[in-house]
């Protein structure tokens, strides 16, 4: 499974982690492409700290120019948000393609969306996923053309499940 090794860490070391990305809506019931892992973290520095040691630690880097470890401090957090305009913390693999996002700037804080959050199966893990509702208030503050067709898919999955009228 896509991500495996990651999340896998994640669960070894307790992360406190919500998916909330293309992999959480192709969970939900989508089936989208998607090559990146997007998920909101508890902003608690230890917390982030952990997810920097594991994926440096599995060859990941990151493509903007700060130091990856400065996101376990909250003021250099607020300082990127606020002055580089930051949303997200990427860390890429570039052999493998890979891209992990950790969101630091979102409608939605990790508390909120841990509160309706799911479990679900991924491959010999159990993973938690933001909710329905959730992922459509973090998609349409993003509003990039994929975020409104997660959207609509969403929407249409809530139809199905019985979740709208």
């Amino acid at each position: 499974m896509l991500y495996e090794e990651i999340l896998s860490a994640f669960q070894e070391e307790s992360v406190k982690y919500v998916l909330v990305g293309g992999l959480a809506v192709n969970l939900l019931g989508s089936f989208r492409s998607t090559a990146d892992l997007d998920i909101l973290v508890e902003m608690d520095n230890k917390n982030l700290a952990k997810i920097v040691r594991i994926l440096t630690s599995q060859g990941y880097k990151i493509k903007q120019p700060v130091d990856p470890m400065g996101i376990a401090d909250a003021k250099t957090r607020r300082n990127w948000i606020k002055n580089k305009h930051m949303k997200a913390l990427n860390f890429y693999k570039e052999d493998e393609f890979k891209e992990v996002d950790i969101i630091i700037d979102s409608p939605i804080t990790f508390k909120e969306a841990v509160k309706t959050s799911s479990p679900f199966p991924y491959g010999r893990l159990t993973v938690t996923v933001a909710s329905i509702d959730n992922i459509i208030k973090m998609k349409k503050e993003a509003n990039r053309d994929i975020d409104k067709t997660d959207i609509n898919e969403l929407v249409r999955i809530k139809k199905v499940k019985g979740e709208q009228k």
